[in-house]
């Protein structure tokens, strides 16, 4: 029983959410008894697939057709489809990320394969069982489904493993062609446009988010988010308010009907803590409340809460992150 996973890069790089996946996929071969193969896709160096074999994969199968480089939902889907089929792989493993949820149902139907999603932790392989828990109910609970096709599909959330680092181990990266043809790019967008966010930190990726809410009380006010995001690394992100009156960019916007993340912290400065915004970022690690109002409500939610004018406390956070350097 192989196993085969989905490594997902940007601009040369492999994302930390799949150093994730392919850390849970070669335990799940180990598991199994087996090995964890790697098929990639976006665009890739083969010098940074190769360090793949830290985290546990033997082998990487990429295919440089440059139209992969951006993600296009049929030809990828083809193209793991396609790998999984050349290593006789029956558990694949991808991260829960867009691409992942994208790709994962295509697969499910493509290879007749059932499907886990949100995964966080290793599946139980006792008794000729293969049962994977994952989140369920945007976070708020946690179910067991039992895989019983001969096939299975495991949607990874990010943050729920930490990936090893083996260091030194390569794994060989091998020459892959799907045989992709333009009919598999025909939902291809006609342009991509990449959305940064402030210091350069993809808030899906983002392992520290700094997130304003009404209570920063106008668009002229974010430098505050900003510095203190740039201290730290973080991404930044924003309330559904926010968003709605156009102080910040929708794609920055996180909770039910925005993006849901997962960081190991997320700190939030003015922000009420309506559930429709929790259930965007409940899967936090860690969650820092900064509001003046003692009955906010995401104070419930918080692991740590500042009562204080996000005017007042921010600047002096920033300025002691800084001086920790």
């Amino acid at each position: 029983m192989s196993v085969l996973v989905v490594i997902e890069c940007d601009k040369g790089e492999v994302k930390k959410s799949s150093l994730e996946v392919a850390t849970y996929a070669s335990q799940v071969a180990q598991q199994l008894g087996t090995t964890a193969t790697a098929v990639a896709v976006g665009e890739a160096t083969e010098e940074n697939l190769a360090k793949l074999g830290e985290q546990g994969i033997s082998k990487v199968l990429y295919d440089a057709e440059p139209r992969l480089k951006d993600f296009v939902n049929g030809a990828y889907t083809k193209l793991i489809a396609t790998a999984a089929e050349q290593e006789s792989a029956q558990v694949l493993v991808l991260a829960n990320s867009n691409i992942g949820a994208a790709v994962g149902s295509r697969l499910s139907i493509r290879l007749k394969a059932s499907l886990a999603t949100n995964a966080v932790e290793l599946p139980r392989t006792d008794g000729g069982q293969f049962v994977v828990k994952r989140g369920a109910f945007s976070g708020k609970a946690l179910a067991d489904v039992a895989l019983t096709t001969d096939r299975k599909i495991i949607a990874v959330k990010k943050n729920s493993i930490e990936a090893q680092h083996e260091a030194g181990k390569t794994a060989p990266v091998e020459k892959f062609s799907a045989n992709l043809t333009d009919a598999d790019f025909a939902d291809a967008p006609k342009q991509v446009v990449m959305q940064d966010q402030a210091g350069g930190v993809l808030l899906p990726e983002a392992d520290k988010v700094v997130s304003g809410g009404r209570g920063m009380k106008g668009a002229e006010n974010w430098n505050l988010i900003e510095d203190l995001a740039k201290a730290l690394g973080a991404a930044t992100a924003c309330s559904k308010p926010v968003s709605d009156v156009d102080w910040r960019p929708h794609h920055e916007h996180v909770g039910q009907t925005g993006i849901t993340i997962s960081p190991n912290l997320y700190i939030a400065c003015g922000i009420s803590g309506a559930i429709q915004h929790l259930a965007g970022v409940n899967s936090s690690k860690v969650i820092v409340v900064i509001n003046k109002d003692p009955e906010a409500p995401f104070f419930k939610a918080a692991d740590y809460g500042i009562v204080g004018d996000v005017f007042d406390v921010l600047p002096k956070l920033t300025q002691a992150v800084k001086e920790l350097g």
